[in-house]
């Protein structure tokens, strides 16, 4: 059980809905975290969340399949990561630092977004899950 004080309390009031959820926190309190292991880089019980919200006891499991939706959140962030590895490409080549067309250098582009998704994936998974749970369930005010 996590020891949160007044003060802690006040500070997580003003995180708004997208900090909260990019910091995989409550989305009701905003101070817990909402996973059993916090460290997003442990390959143990990666996706495995609490039942209930560990400051305010609100519960993570409104219904049977309730995370199945963060799959259209997960693609979605996997879709930016993507656009943001061609668009840095991109102005890195402008920049004259490397050279790289989309069309002549598909391996380059491939190969980084392999490694970029693969190096993201645990935090993308997490934070499609915290996103998705952040749309559904109130903030409490």
């Amino acid at each position: 059980m996590e020891n949160i004080t007044k003060a802690d309390h006040a500070s997580a009031k003003s995180m708004g809905m997208l900090s909260s959820s990019l910091l995989l926190r409550c989305p009701h309190c905003h101070q817990s975290s909402l996973f059993v292991n916090p460290k997003v880089y442990t390959w143990t019980r990666i996706g495995e969340m609490k039942g209930q919200c560990d400051s305010c006891k609100m519960s993570f499991n409104n219904e049977v399949g309730f995370y199945f939706g963060a799959a259209y959140v997960s693609y979605a962030l996997t879709v930016a990561l993507w656009v943001a590895i061609l668009v840095a490409l991109k102005v890195f080549d402008a920049l004259g630092w490397i050279e790289f067309g989309f069309l002549t250098h598909p391996v380059m582009f491939l190969s980084i977004g392999m490694v970029a998704t693969a190096v993201m994936f645990p935090y993308l998974f997490r934070a499609s899950r915290s996103i998705w749970a952040h749309f559904f369930i109130k903030a409490d005010k």
